[in-house]
């Protein structure tokens, strides 16, 4: 069972829950809502709020749910979950029940933003900001080789209003 606990005390380092042990962003209502496997993205404090920061290409099916909704969570699993976030990250919600065939049981926040159970940390974020990413604005020209089908990123900028930790 997942509690509230204070964003400050978040271990291990971001950067090795992010980079290599993943997340999955997720927005939608608990009727409805979709999933994606993440390992772009970054938390730090903007606008004396704590936030987080996703980068989601505009194909991506929770691309949608992220512009529909002003809510949207970060959920981090432990190694036992590498094979169903693997799953979340190679499949899309259009053509299969991810959450479904991952067993994952859908909660909702206080703040009516949908994450898992099984998670062992989730971030619960209020959309503050989005910003498409410009190949015009890249001091480094080799970026762009991120992006062979023109597909930028939109970068979503979220305040952590809640932390629920095991």
């Amino acid at each position: 069972m997942l509690h509230a606990i204070d964003v400050k005390t978040i271990e291990p380092n971001v950067f090795s829950q992010i980079g290599d042990q993943w997340m999955l962003i997720t927005a939608g209502t608990h009727e409805k809502c979709n999933t994606m496997t993440a390992s772009w993205g970054g938390l730090g404090v903007l606008w004396a709020k704590n936030v987080a920061t996703l980068y989601i290409r505009p194909q991506r099916y929770t691309y949608e749910f992220l512009e529909a909704n002003g809510t949207f969570t970060l959920s981090f699993f432990g190694e036992d979950y590498r094979k169903e976030l693997a799953l979340c990250g190679s499949r899309s919600g259009r053509e299969l029940d991810k959450i479904g065939q991952c067993g994952f049981t859908v909660e909702i926040s206080d703040d009516g933003a949908p994450y898992f159970a099984e998670a062992k940390l989730v971030l619960v974020c209020k959309k503050l900001y989005y910003q498409d990413i410009n190949p015009a604005n890249f001091c480094d020209p080799s970026l762009v080789e991120h992006y062979s089908n023109n597909d930028y990123h939109r970068m979503y900028i979220g305040e952590i209003i809640q932390a629920l930790g095991s």
